[in-house]
């Protein structure tokens, strides 16, 4: 297992020297967020991004994300001048020393969620989905700013990309998604680099959007159309624990021993009576999944890829970006890392 940390680059408000004190820790998980999907990065920000890792002994080794553009999504005229740029993207990444790209291919908003601050008993707040709160929004004729929606987007233009995507249908998402992967995974393969896709956030539509990375049935059918160990999985415990049909342990199991899972978001949710749910504590106690029986899969298997505590709470009085702050995710890669220790412990037994 290989402890990683997501960053933002040189304007997150936490610096490397502090991720650096977090024991155990080894990679840096970030990207190039100035340039427009579609478009590719420049090589300096990547040898940056290198230089800044190995200054703070880090490693700069995987990349979340390459985004995905709305038009390789939607299979537009636009999509293979996308797709060149999306894999010479890759072997930029490549030659400094990125072994592991996520992506997701979720149509227009990479997660959704009511609320970022919903505050806990114990003082302290986090990311929810509550469906109460969804009733009786409608983006095709109201004004809708839910947080994980892309600002760029104006509401005119959401209108028009969710109208589309109605009209390409899951099957439609499908085949670009199969186009996309024939089309990458050949140029992963010749560079050493791992694709790994997140699951959609929530793993269910929202507002009528298709969404294909959902269950264990999607994720097979998914590495099924590129049969090569450079096509991966980005499993994000969070993500797919928000259906309660997800057996998420079993899945775990299930696709390490294929060798197929490059990286893994461990954070717990509790899903509410109604299929709303509350980020929680890493903690297996304070959700719905258990997170031991999660790390206990990973290590009977013999998983060797990249783990990283995803969303924290906002706790002791800490500000920023919501789900990202230091304290709470550091005492969540301490927590993985007693249940690593264990779970290999208890194995060689």
């Amino acid at each position: 297992m290989k402890l990683s940390f997501r960053w933002y680059g040189e304007s997150d408000s936490i610096p490397l020297q502090y991720i650096r004190q977090i024991p155990g820790m080894r990679s840096i998980v970030s990207a190039v967020y100035d340039v427009a999907p579609g478009e590719v990065w420049p090589e300096e920000s990547l040898a940056r991004m290198q230089q800044l890792c190995e200054e703070n002994g880090l490693v700069f080794d995987v990349v979340e994300s390459i985004p995905v553009s709305e038009d390789i999504k939607l299979g537009t005229d636009k999509r293979d001048a996308h797709l060149a740029a999306y894999c010479e993207n890759i072997r930029r990444c490549a030659k400094y020393g990125v072994k592991c790209v996520t992506y997701n291919f979720m149509p227009v908003f990479d997660w959704t969620r009511t609320q970022l601050d919903k505050p806990a008993a114990d003082g302290s707040t986090s990311l929810v989905m509550y469906w109460e709160q969804m009733k009786g929004l409608d983006p095709l004729k109201d004004d809708i700013h839910l947080p994980g929606w892309d600002s760029s987007y104006t509401q005119a233009e959401v209108r028009e990309l969710i109208a589309a995507y109605g009209q390409l249908g899951e099957e439609g998402l499908w085949r670009n998604l199969e186009y996309f992967l024939q089309t990458v995974i050949p140029v992963a393969e010749e560079c050493g680099v791992q694709m790994a896709i997140h699951p959609d956030d929530p793993p269910y539509p929202i507002f009528g959007l298709p969404r294909i990375i959902t269950c264990e049935e999607n994720l097979d059918r998914m590495l099924h159309l590129a049969d090569s160990p450079a096509n991966c999985l980005c499993l994000c415990t969070g993500s797919l624990g928000c259906a309660a049909s997800n057996d998420v342990p079993a899945m775990v199991r299930k696709y390490s021993a294929m060798g197929r899972i490059a990286f893994v978001h461990l954070r717990n949710v509790k899903i509410l009576p109604d299929g709303s749910f509350e980020e929680r504590a890493h903690l297996s106690g304070c959700g719905s999944l258990d997170m031991y029986e999660i790390v206990k899969a990973l290590t009977e298997t013999g998983f060797e890829g990249y783990v990283r505590p995803d969303h924290g709470r906002m706790i002791w009085g800490e500000t920023g970006k919501p789900g990202y702050g230091l304290f709470d995710r550091a005492l969540g890669a301490a927590y993985i890392n007693g249940l690593f220790e264990a779970c290999e412990k208890a194995a060689q037994k």
